[in-house]
């Protein structure tokens, strides 16, 4: 088996060589909550010219959709931040069907790396199209986002796009997390409290009726 990588330290490798490079590239940043983007923002902005992809026809309800899309704006504007979000039509129906085979299963299982290369896959595509340098997710600052999971299935994905780099990161190491979670505060943030399929929406509403 292969032993786990130190992601963030291979992120901080990268943004070191492109200091001593001067060199400012595109990333297109596929983003699921204003959140999650708060502190992958802070560690990047220096170094890319960031446009973000909001694609997560993942999320149920479309009310919970729209909430997370709209929050992030919203932090994006208190910023002050020059950042294009690339949105793309809701789509839960379609999106689902990939989903359904691997029932109701724990999360950070099969079900959810498909889940993850699903919305990965079509933001490689995206940035190949489109001319973009790196590509990468902010979803590795979840504690409940397995980090060698996602790498793993981006950098398999970037050998079917060789013009862009997969982004190698683990948001959450060096206390990611917990750094997030005093910006969510300082900017009264909607943090939402289930990942965001109907699997999850349902085992939270679970959560609630047996508090």
């Amino acid at each position: 088996m292969e032993n786990n990588k130190n992601y963030q330290k291979i992120l901080l490798e990268t943004l070191s060589n492109l200091k001593s490079s001067g060199e400012k590239p595109s990333l297109l940043l596929h983003v699921c909550c204003g959140p999650c983007f708060t502190i992958p923002f802070e560690i990047l902005k220096d170094y890319f010219k960031i446009t973000l992809i909001y694609n997560n026809s993942n999320i149920y309800p479309e009310k919970e959709y729209n909430r997370r899309l709209n929050e992030l704006k919203t932090y994006i504007k208190d910023i002050k931040a020059d950042i294009q979000v690339i949105e793309f039509p809701y789509d839960y129906s379609t999106y689902i069907e990939d989903l359904k085979p691997y029932g109701d299963m724990p999360e950070g299982h099969e079900r959810c790396r498909v889940c993850f290369r699903k919305r990965l896959s079509f933001g490689f595509k995206y940035a190949s199209d489109h001319g973009f340098d790196y590509y990468g997710t902010v979803m590795t600052i979840s504690r409940y986002k397995n980090a060698q999971d996602l790498n793993k299935i981006g950098r398999e994905l970037q050998a079917q796009y060789p013009t862009v780099k997969w982004l190698d990161a683990d948001f959450k190491k060096n206390d990611g997390y917990e750094k997030s979670l005093l910006i969510i505060k300082e900017h009264e943030m909607y943090l939402q409290e289930y990942c965001g399929c109907e699997f999850s929406y349902n085992k939270y509403l679970l959560r609630k009726e047996n508090k």
